[in-house]
């Protein structure tokens, strides 16, 4: 495999995650960019292969105004008129959502999801995910579907889990980057959230990381072989 893409993430947490490293694994280049820490997004005309926005510890629904957060959401406009590969995860998502004219704001309950819960295909998952999995996550906030897109992923909580827009662009709301030892870092580093509804307490998420983790990781391969095929 060939080609440069464009990561982008945000101010809080490090450059560790599991995505990253598949994909040097399968030999693209990865151009790491933190508009947050005063980096500029580059053309979406320029060279790269496909861009993936990750996820952070803004609210976009009261966060929005923050510059670096307006640039990401005009820049990711911008990126789908190319055409090539997308992938926002959780916050990500969200701003992918934004672009696109959907809403994003926190669950009516004011209900969070921390910890592995499980998602089920849609009719339209069309080989994006063949089953229900338990993913993990870490959010107070969703999206709405843009208008347009295909509903790939459900859950209980937050009923909009995955979507597709047009056939190289996705939205997750999970984190399936995330790995056991990032999973445990969250946990110390933010473990005030853990008090939020809905959230798993520590004990149960380290429990079902050594359950479902080896199943979420697999899926994530498979899926980022899917997405960068025959891109170019």
């Amino acid at each position: 495999m060939s080609g440069t893409i464009v990561l982008i993430d945000h101010p809080v947490g490090r450059r560790d995650d599991r995505a990253s490293r598949i994909l040097t694994e399968r030999g693209y280049r990865v151009e790491w960019v933190s508009p947050g820490k005063g980096d500029t997004l580059p053309d979406p005309a320029d060279h790269h292969l496909a861009a993936l926005v990750y996820g952070g510890a803004e609210d976009l629904s009261k966060d929005e105004s923050l510059s670096y957060l307006r640039a990401e959401i005009d820049w990711v406009a911008r990126w789908m008129q190319t055409g090539r590969p997308f992938l926002g995860i959780c916050l990500g998502s969200q701003i992918l959502a934004r672009a696109l004219g959907a809403q994003v704001a926190p669950h009516p309950e004011r209900v969070s999801e921390i910890g592995f819960v499980q998602i089920v295909p849609t009719a339209a998952a069309d080989g994006f995910l063949d089953r229900p999995l338990h993913v993990y996550q870490w959010h107070k906030e969703g999206f709405e579907l843009p208008e347009g897109a295909e509903l790939l992923a459900t859950g209980e909580t937050f009923p909009n889990q995955a979507f597709r827009y047009g056939p190289r662009a996705f939205g997750l709301q999970f984190h399936p980057e995330v790995s056991s030892a990032v999973m445990t870092r969250w946990i110390n580093e933010a473990g005030h959230m853990l008090a939020n509804p809905g959230a798993h307490p520590r004990d149960r998420q380290l429990a079902d990381s050594g359950t479902y983790d080896a199943a979420m990781a697999a899926w994530l391969e498979g899926f980022l072989e899917r997405w960068l095929d025959g891109a170019s």
